[in-house]
């Protein structure tokens, strides 16, 4: 970031009210972009934080460690900035702000918090008034601490493709991951019938209202297997999880008019038949929820908030041995890392 634009932004920033609270918080810094997780160093720092007008001040009682957290940490996100606090996702107890907000439980997720800005990997947060929401009294703090980034892409995903209806089939593309497994609960909390696909022979491991029928891409044709589970018709809506490993069964098990979501991708070019494409009438959607800000990010997981309240969708289990101490940030980037299939949090 060129000085002039770290001018700017200090500029633009609201000035802290001049009644309210500072505290000290406690925060994991990355001091500069690392070579890959084993070589990243993390800092504990105390940082003076205080809210302006429209913002919230946050005690921050769990943060979630996602994959992007450390993408952005390794160079791979360009726009992330040095130095900073990680982390996207938070569930805590608000303690400064409005009266009637004072004490609210609370969690939140965003695109830029952790990324473009200061995030939650800390005891205290502050964030966009608007961007919070209720956290349910059935759900622990770790538990909706890791709700955020895996639920907010699926219903994203989801939403702009077309909810699905009840009869529509739903097929999930790496249905045992997060991301796969939020797909599952709110496909079928819709009364879709889905269809999931896994790379070797397991079952499906999440919450679901519905029976999930499981494809083994190591054993089986997926694209001919999804035409025989549907009467040849092929799925409604294909949430491909992965990206270009899963793009031709994914393509080639579409009903007409049927919709991919993208969110992912290991090798960035695939091979595309647009004959088959115009023909099926097809539709991609890529999502990326780096691009939603905290407020927009709240606004999602507000539409979810009648699912958690009802028990249609559930929070990811956590387990003891994936939480860690703000002091442990670094094994647990190495953990999220190594593809660790735990919803790893950090409770400060």
């Amino acid at each position: 970031m060129s000085q002039s634009q770290h001018l700017q932004e200090i500029s633009v920033k609201p000035a802290a009210k001049p009644d309210s609270l500072t505290v000290q918080a406690r925060c994991v810094r990355l001091p500069a972009k690392a070579a890959d997780a084993a070589s990243l160093a993390p800092l504990i720092e105390t940082r003076p934080l205080s809210r302006a007008d429209n913002e919230l001040l946050i005690e921050i009682k769990a943060a979630a460690v996602n994959p992007s957290d450390v993408k952005a940490a390794t160079g791979l996100m360009p726009y992330a900035v040095f130095p900073r606090t990680p982390g996207r996702d938070y569930a805590g107890v608000v303690i400064d702000g409005p009266d009637s907000r004072i004490g609210r439980e609370v969690f939140g997720s965003s695109g830029d918090l952790g990324i473009r800005r200061d995030g939650t990997h800390a005891t205290h947060l502050v964030v966009e008034a608007d961007a919070v929401v209720e956290k349910p009294k059935s759900i622990s703090w770790e538990e909706a601490a890791g709700i955020g980034v895996p639920f907010v892409t699926a219903m994203e995903g989801l939403h702009r493709a077309g909810i699905p209806k009840a009869g529509e089939t739903v097929l999930v593309m790496g249905v045992n991951g997060k991301v796969g497994q939020a797909a599952v609960q709110i496909a079928s909390w819709h009364g879709a019938r889905v269809i999931g696909v896994v790379r070797k022979s397991e079952p499906y491991e999440g919450h679901t209202n519905s029976t999930v029928e499981v494809i083994d891409a190591s054993a089986t044709d997926v694209a001919a297997s999804v035409r025989e589970l549907t009467g040849g018709k092929g799925a409604d809506i294909v949430f491909n999880t992965v990206g270009d490993p899963y793009f031709q069964a994914a393509h080639q098990s579409l009903a007409v008019r049927g919709r991919q979501i993208l969110i992912a991708a290991i090798d960035r070019i695939v091979q595309f038949n647009i004959l088959e494409f115009y023909r099926g009438q097809h539709t991609y959607v890529g999502i990326d929820t780096l691009g939603l800000s905290s407020i927009a990010t709240g606004a999602v997981l507000r539409e979810l908030g009648p699912g958690f309240a009802s028990g249609h969708l559930k929070p990811f289990p956590i387990k003891p041995a994936a939480i860690y101490p703000l002091e442990q940030a670094r094994a647990a980037f190495i953990a999220v890392a190594g593809s660790s299939r735990d919803r790893v949090i950090l409770r400060p």
